[in-house]
């Protein structure tokens, strides 16, 4: 079932709950929704629940949207009270409506007393127990019209606060999703020029060798060039591709690197159609290289990827060596923003533990993917 099923699901689900609250919480309990038939308080009743429910969305999608949240509270107060206002306009005619059922009940003649009494059935006698008992009369009493007014007050009041409060949270929500895309975008525009550079360079320095691996390089960088342009567009993206560019990242570092630097690189287990959000991983593998490496210097980067059912684990450690960066050549997303792409896609999902100590760095991931 997908999100919009679960969505419409959700959605009928409060619904019916708001509608069965008055009887949950009658004295007859759910037996009272057998008067909706011929019980014209009852079926008023429903009908301001049902009106208070589409007031909510109406609210929801229409005057939050159009009014509120275009700055326009005076009409959107007007709005609200309009709403409500067809509420109390209904609870008043119900009551009105009860009133002169009462009244005309009371004006009704009693039954003629030209009636023989062989025409006027039994009366009940409780010596006589093969007649049965009247029918019990049915109860007229109702709740008093103030209590009904601030019963529908409080129902209306919380599904404008219920339904400003989701609005609001979304809106928020959408607002960081944009501005997180929009990191995204800026890593996919510029794939970190000075990794770029260098690994230019080194494939030229095989073309010139006549190197086997030449060929080999340059399918690397396109592959990894291919995914971040066009296959990283989605929210999400099948692990093995994710997988495929961190294992063409780190083998296109290699090839630039002497034998001063160990790189221990490895993956454990095979991805199984999961997915995952693209470039969520790179950064740490990326941080790793940056901080880690120094050809002047013995370096050493680990980094191991795992995956078991759904969940993936990723730990990053090198040990930290002079490096000499500038500002303009760090990569697009960074560390800090990938917490917060990962707190976005993966809330409640994931574990994230960075120990940053004067002699290494090290990264420990755990996605539920």
């Amino acid at each position: 079932m997908n999100r919009t099923y679960w969505t419409i699901a959700i959605h009928l689900l409060c619904g019916v709950s708001f509608l069965a609250l008055p009887y949950i919480f009658a004295p007859k309990g759910f037996a009272q929704m057998a008067e909706i038939a011929h019980n014209p308080h009852e079926q008023t009743n429903l009908l301001a629940y049902l009106f208070m429910l589409g007031f909510f969305y109406l609210n929801y999608y229409v005057l939050i949207p159009k009014l509120y949240f275009a700055k326009k509270y005076v009409f959107y107060a007007g709005s609200t009270l309009l709403c409500f206002g067809v509420v109390v306009l209904m609870l008043v005619l119900v009551d009105r409506q009860d009133l002169t059922h009462q009244r005309s009940a009371a004006l009704e003649p009693p039954p003629s007393e030209l009636k023989t009494a062989h025409q006027l059935p039994p009366k009940f006698d409780a010596q006589n127990p093969q007649l049965p008992p009247p029918p019990p009369r049915a109860s007229q009493e109702k709740p008093p019209f103030g209590f009904e007014l601030s019963h529908a007050l409080f129902l209306f009041l919380v599904g404008v606060f219920v339904s400003l409060s989701l609005r609001i949270n979304d809106r928020l929500r959408e607002t960081e999703r944009q501005k997180l895309n929009t990191e995204l975008s800026f890593l996919k525009a510029q794939i970190n020029p000075h990794f770029l550079f260098n690994t230019l360079n080194t494939i030229y320095s095989l073309a010139i060798e006549q190197s086997s691996k030449t060929a080999d390089a340059v399918v690397k960088l396109s592959s990894l060039m291919r995914y971040v342009m066009r296959e990283a567009d989605t929210d999400w993206v099948p692990l093995g591709k994710e997988f495929s560019y961190a294992e063409n990242y780190i083998a296109l570092q290699q090839l630039r690197l002497d034998d001063t630097v160990t790189v221990d690189f490895n993956i454990t287990g095979k991805p199984n159609g999961q997915q995952i959000a693209p470039l969520i991983l790179i950064s740490f593998i990326e941080n790793a290289f940056k901080y880690g490496v120094n050809p002047q210097e013995k370096s050493l980067v680990q980094i191991q990827l795992s995956i078991a059912e759904n969940r993936l684990h990723l730990r990053t450690f090198n040990k930290k060596v002079r490096v000499f960066y500038d500002e303009e050549t760090s990569s697009g997303i960074g560390i800090e923003n990938t917490k917060t792409r990962l707190q976005l896609m993966y809330p409640s999902k994931h574990l994230l533990t960075i120990t940053d100590v004067p002699e290494s760095f090290t990264v420990d991931l755990t996605i539920e993917l």
